[in-house]
C-alpha cells in the first residue's frame, strides 16, 4: 500500500518524490523524531520542576491555606498605613504618643506575620491542584505555540531559499526547468519537500500540543483554527522565500541567511508590537503597519490565545451612575472599509488567510516569472499597477473606522505618515524591480524604430514588458496617493498644509521618482556586469543626499538663512513636504520648474542613449 501511494505521488508529483527521496531517509527521521522528542522532553521537565512539594510557600497562589493570612496581613498594612496618615495629620486631637505605640504595635504584628508566613509550608491537601495542572499544561501549549511559529516560518524559509540557490549554483535547476513537468508543479514540490523533516519535526510534537491544550481547557475548534492560520502563513512566507531562492547574483551566497534572517527579526518584532502597543486607542493600530503585521499569525493567534501576548485590554466605561470596565480583545474592534470584521472570529480568519492567499498570488506571479525567463523584469507593469492598488485598498481598509478615532490631529498625522512612507518606499522599489536592463531595451527599441505611431508607443511605455519604466513610476505614483488625495479634500488640514501645498509636495515627488526612474535606466544601459548594483547605489545615493544635508543644516545651525536653505533642500527629497510648510509658495514653483528641467535633460539623454544602442548593434 506504502509503494502504491510513493508511485501514485512520483506519478502526480514527481519533484514532489525527488525531494522527499532525498531528504525522507532513515537516519534523518530517526534524527528528527529524536530531537522534537528530546524538546517536548525538556519543556515538560521544566515545567515539572515548579511542581508543588512539602517545601512549597504559603504564600504562593495555588495554596488556599494562605488565603486568610494573606486577608490579615492586607489589613495590618491598611492600618498601619491609616495610623501614619494621623500622625501626618497636625490638627488632630489624639495624642501622638498613643499613635506612635499603636504603630509599633501594629509593626510587630506584621514582622511575627511575615515570619511565620515565611517558616510555614502549605498543607500539599490544601493545594489548589486542578488550577496548577491547567496552568502548567497552558505553559506547555504556549510554549509549543510560539515554537511551531518561528521553526516552520524561519526555518522552513532558510532550507527552501538554500536548496534553490545550490541548485541554481550547480546547474540542476536548468534541468529541472526542461522537464516536462510544468513550473507550478516544480516548485510546489519545492514547497512540500524541502521543509519534509520540519514537517516531521512538528507533526511528531502535534500530540502532545493537542493534549496540553485540551488539558488546559481550550476549545479544540480554536487549535484546529491555529492550525489552519500557520498553513496559510506557510504558504506565503514560502512563497516569498521561493522569490528569494531564484535571485541571482554575486550576493546569492548570503541569501539564506539574509533572508531568515529578516524573517526572524520581522516576527520577533511584531510579536513585541502585538504584545505592546495592541489597543484599539493606538495610532498604529490605524496605520499601515497594522497591515504589515498582519502577514504574520500573531494577532489571530493573540485572539484565539490571549494569555500567549497578554492580549484583552481594559476598556473603561461611563453611564449615568457609576464607571464600570469590560475586558475586550482589541481585534474585536477590528473595522475593514467600515465593515465590523472583529466582531466574528470566523470573518477574522477569513480576513487574515485572504490577504494571505491574495498576496501569495502576487509573489507566484512574480515567481513564475523568474523561473520561466532569467532576463526579464521582476515585475510587469500591470502586476505593478495592481500591487499598489491592493497596498491602497488593504492599508486604507484597516486604517477606516466607524468609531470617531481621529478626533485628535496627532492620530490622523501618523496615519496619513505612515501611509505616504509606505507608498514611497513602494514607489522606490518598482523603480528596481520595473527598469529593463540592457539587452531588453536594446530589443525594444529595435522595434520602437520601427513605430509611427504616438499613441502605440504611449500604450507601450505603460504596458509593455520591455519600455522603460519612467511613465508606468508616474501612474503608480497618482494610484498610491489617490486615497491622499481624497483626504486633502475632505479631510482638516494635515501637519499644517493646506490643499495646495499637499498637491504641490505630491507633484514634486512624482518628478523627483521620475527622475530617479531615469537615473537607474541610463545606468542600466551602461556596459559592465554589476549595472543593478551600481545602479542601486547611485539610487542610494541620490535618494539620501538631500534629507542628509537638511538634517545636518537643521541640527547644527540656526541662521535664518540657513534653515531657509534646509527647507528648501527637503523639497529635493522624497519628502518634500517637509520643506514646504516652511517656505514661500514663490520658492516652491521654481524647485518644481528646476527638477521638470532636469527630467527633461535625462529623458533626452536617455533617447540619444537609446538611439546610439540600436545603431552600434546594427553595425554588429
Amino acid at each position: 500500500m506504502i509503494q502504491n501511494f510513493i508511485n501514485a505521488v512520483g506519478e502526480s508529483h514527481p519533484q514532489l518524490l525527488r525531494e522527499i527521496k532525498g531528504r525522507l531517509k532513515p537516519i534523518n527521521l530517526i534524527f528528527t523524531s529524536t530531537s522534537s522528542l528530546f524538546l517536548q522532553l525538556v519543556i515538560l521537565l521544566y515545567q515539572m520542576r515548579e511542581i508543588p512539594g512539602q517545601k512549597y510557600p504559603l504564600t504562593d497562589s495555588y495554596c488556599l491555606a494562605g488565603n486568610p493570612y494573606l486577608i490579615q496581613k492586607d489589613y495590618l498594612y491598611k492600618q498601619k498605613n491609616l495610623i501614619i496618615e494621623k500622625l501626618s495629620n497636625h490638627s488632630l486631637n489624639t495624642s501622638a504618643s498613643d499613635l506612635k505605640l499603636h504603630l509599633k504595635h501594629i509593626e510587630s504584628q506584621i514582622k511575627s506575620l511575615e515570619n511565620y508566613l515565611a517558616q510555614s509550608f502549605c498543607p500539599l491537601d490544601k493545594i489548589e491542584w486542578k488550577a496548577w495542572s491547567r496552568d502548567h499544561w497552558e505553559f506547555v501549549f504556549i510554549s509549543f505555540t510560539v515554537i511551531f511559529v518561528f521553526t516552520l516560518l524561519v526555518g522552513g524559509t532558510y532550507l527552501l531559499i538554500n536548496d534553490l540557490v545550490k541548485e541554481e549554483k550547480l546547474g540542476t535547476l536548468n534541468f529541472i526547468r526542461l522537464s516536462p513537468q510544468s513550473n507550478r508543479s516544480i516548485l510546489i514540490g519545492k514547497m512540500l519537500g524541502v521543509p519534509s523533516l520540519i514537517y516531521i519535526f512538528i507533526l511528531t510534537a502535534i500530540p502532545l500540543h493537542i493534549w496540553a491544550g485540551h488539558a488546559a481547557n481550550i476549545p479544540l475548534s480554536y487549535i484546529l483554527i491555529y492550525y489552519l492560520v500557520i498553513l496559510a502563513s506557510c504558504y506565503l512566507f514560502y512563497s516569498g522565500a521561493l522569490f528569494l531562492g531564484l535571485c541571482r547574483g554575486w550576493f546569492s551566497n548570503f541569501i539564506p541567511w539574509i533572508g531568515s534572517g529578516v524573517i526572524a527579526i520581522f516576527l520577533w518584532w511584531t510579536m513585541l508590537l502585538v504584545s505592546s502597543y495592541l489597543s484599539y486607542d493606538s495610532p498604529l493600530y490605524h496605520s499601515c503597519i497594522h497591515w504589515l503585521i498582519l502577514m504574520t499569525p500573531w494577532e489571530i493567534i493573540n485572539y484565539l490565545f490571549p494569555n500567549i501576548l497578554h492580549g484583552y485590554s481594559i476598556y473603561y466605561h461611563v453611564n449615568s451612575r457609576e464607571l464600570y470596565y469590560e475586558l475586550k480583545h482589541p481585534l474585536s474592534q477590528l473595522d475593514f472599509l467600515y465593515l465590523p470584521i472583529g466582531k466574528n472570529l470566523l470573518s477574522l480568519v477569513c480576513l487574515y488567510i485572504t490577504n494571505c492567499l491574495i498576496c501569495s498570488h502576487g509573489i507566484w506571479q512574480v515567481v513564475k516569472r523568474s523561473f520561466c525567463q532569467a532576463n526579464i523584469t521582476i515585475l510587469s507593469k500591470r502586476q505593478s499597477y495592481f500591487l499598489m492598488g491592493f497596498c491602497q485598498v488593504s492599508s486604507i481598509g484597516l486604517a477606516t473606522s466607524r468609531e470617531t478615532y481621529y478626533s485628535e490631529e496627532g492620530s490622523l498625522l501618523i496615519t496619513v505618515f505612515s501611509q505616504m512612507l509606505l507608498n514611497i518606499a513602494i514607489c522606490l522599489g518598482l523603480i528596481f524591480a520595473l527598469s529593463p536592463n540592457r539587452q531588453i531595451i536594446r530589443e525594444w527599441s529595435r522595434y520602437n524604430s520601427q513605430r509611427h505611431s504616438y499613441k502605440s508607443l504611449f500604450k507601450d511605455l505603460i504596458y509593455g514588458e520591455k519600455s522603460p519604466a519612467i511613465l508606468a513610476i508616474a501612474i503608480n505614483i497618482i494610484i498610491a496617493f489617490i486615497p491622499g488625495i481624497i483626504w486633502n479634500l475632505f479631510l482638516p488640514e494635515i501637519y499644517q498644509l493646506n490643499k495646495t501645498q499637499f498637491l504641490l509636495g505630491l507633484i514634486s515627488f512624482t518628478i523627483l521618482a521620475m527622475i530617479y526612474a531615469s537615473i537607474f535606466q541610463l545606468v542600466l544601459l551602461a556596459r559592465g556586469s554589476k549595472r543593478y548594483v551600481l545602479g542601486l547605489a547611485i539610487l542610494v545615493f541620490v535618494v539620501s543626499l538631500p534629507i542628509v544635508i537638511s538634517l545636518i543644516l537643521d541640527d547644527h545651525i540656526d541662521h535664518s538663512l540657513m534653515n531657509k536653505v534646509s527647507h528648501t533642500i527637503w523639497l529635493f527629497s522624497p519628502f518634500p513636504w517637509i520643506g514646504i510648510k516652511q517656505v514661500t509658495m514663490t520658492s516652491i514653483y521654481p524647485v518644481i520648474l528646476a527638477e521638470f528641467v532636469v527630467l527633461v535633460l535625462l529623458n533626452f539623454r536617455l533617447k540619444r542613449q537609446l538611439k546610439s544602442l540600436y545603431a552600434f548593434y546594427n553595425e554588429i
